[in-house]
């Protein structure tokens, strides 16, 4: 659990003095929305050594953050951090329903020895974390895949994917990951052919 206080001045200037003393603003969006029908953010602010132990990991972790005695059960939805110094500026949440689907980007791990790899080829990631809609307790830490079958030349598209509970959200033309071909593996395949 983190606790934040709600902050009343928001803007560039005052975003500027709260990091001064320390502190990270946030906005933490949820069902309500305002006048124009797009979600209002109740805009607070974290003390940076709270916010340390959620923001440094790949991990996705239901944050109950209390403000001003209020809790919020919420995801982390976008981070900013400074371009040059790497120091966290920012932090969007997302607001959970347990009965409501969202939409949030999970990890991909990929598991198993790929023959194309026992071939001499080289396995690349192309995309770390695919976009799924679930309920958030259905949602997983990673998306394992199996790559053991996966040979030189062959990829894996978003659309390959079949996870219980999970709809996919990111498109399914999107390769995850793909096996190219290398000097090595190139120079066996050209053996083969000669021997055969």
């Amino acid at each position: 659990m983190i606790k934040g206080q709600k902050r009343e001045e928001t803007g560039k200037k005052a975003s500027k003095l709260m990091r001064k003393e320390g502190l990270v603003p946030c906005n933490i969006y949820g069902e309500k929305k305002g006048e124009n029908g797009l979600p209002e953010a109740l805009a607070f602010a974290v003390p940076m050594t709270e916010l340390r132990k959620i923001v440094y990991t790949p991990h996705i972790y239901v944050v109950n953050i209390e403000i001003d005695g209020v809790h919020h059960p919420a995801i982390i939805k976008e981070m900013q951090f400074h371009p040059v110094s790497d120091a966290l500026l920012h932090i969007d949440f997302y607001e959970i329903n347990e009965s409501k689907p969202i939409t949030i980007g999970i990890p991909v791990k990929l598991n198993g020895l790929a023959q194309g790899v026992r071939d001499g080829g080289r396995l690349s990631l192309i995309v770390r974390k695919v976009n799924v809609t679930a309920k958030f307790q259905d949602i997983p830490e990673t998306l394992d895949i199996d790559v053991t079958n996966l040979t030189i030349g062959k990829s894996i598209k978003v659309g390959e994917l079949n996870f219980p509970g999970l709809e996919m959200a990111t498109s399914k033309e999107v390769v995850v990951c793909t096996i190219k071909a290398t000097r090595k593996s190139n120079a066996a395949a050209q053996e083969a052919t000669e021997e055969a």
